[in-house]
Parts: C-alpha cells; structure tokens; sequence
C-alpha cells in the first residue's frame, strides 16, 4: 500500500514544479485586412485576410492564429500563423486541394499612421504550377 501512495506522491511534486506558460502577452493582431498582391504566375491580385487569435495556444509574445485568404476569382485560403513579437509565419492552402496552391509565408507587422496594423507578406508554393513566390501588402480594416 506504500508504493502507490509514494508514486503519487512523486507525481504531485513532480507536477507542482512544472513551469506553467504564462498568459498571453504580444500584440493581438486579430482582425481583417485588406490586400493587394503580387503573384509570379497571376499576377496582381486583391483579397482578404482574417486573422483570429487562438488565446489557448498562445503564450508570452508567442501567438497563435487561424489565417483565411479570401481572393475574389481564385477562392478561400485556409490555414493557421504563429507569431513572436512582431514577426508570423503564415501556412495557407486553397480550398480545392486539386490545383496544389498552398504555401508558406512570412510576414513583419507594423502599425501605420493610423494606429492599424499592416504587414508585408513574402510567400512561397513549392507545387503549385511548378513552383511560384509571390508578396503581399495589407492593412487592418
């Protein structure tokens, strides 16, 4: 009866010393932005970014987001961002898996003159139509 009850014991300790991430502290940048684009097979383009922060994922200057592309012609980009400080790492994928037009991009956020955030966006689709890159400016609504 000794040993189950020194194993919790061990448990407990162990638990109780544990690091606990602290809550959320870096700049939300939840909301919706206008963009314009430029593809290297498409050419320029206009869209919609959605970002929402994941406040359960996220922890210190570390957040976590979910990221829509709404392209008007093209179709909705789905897919999720990791930011620290000012910096995001941004994975999207179109809607129909079919055309493989999905990729991996990364993003600085500043705020404008007007307070909102705005960030410039450098992407990269290693499959879709043999390969493309492309750059994207937006600005918070």
């Amino acid at each position: 009866m000794r040993q189950p009850l020194i194993v919790l014991l061990g448990l407990l300790a162990l638990c109780s010393t544990a690091k606990a991430k602290s809550d959320f502290t870096g700049s939300d940048f939840s909301g919706t932005y206008d963009c314009t684009g430029d593809d290297s097979h498409e050419g320029e383009y206009t869209g919609t970014v959605t970002l929402e922060l994941v406040r359960a994922q996220s922890f210190d200057q570390y957040g976590a987001y979910n990221f829509k592309l709404e392209v008007p012609g093209y179709g909705t980009y789905l897919g999720q961002a990791a930011a620290q400080g000012t910096h995001m790492g941004v994975y999207f994928a179109l809607a129909d898996q079919s055309t493989r037009d999905y990729g991996t991009g990364i993003a600085s956020l500043v705020r404008n003159e007007a307070g909102k955030w705005a960030f410039d966006k450098y992407y990269y689709e290693p499959e879709f139509k043999g390969g493309n890159f492309g750059t994207e400016k937006c600005v918070q609504r």
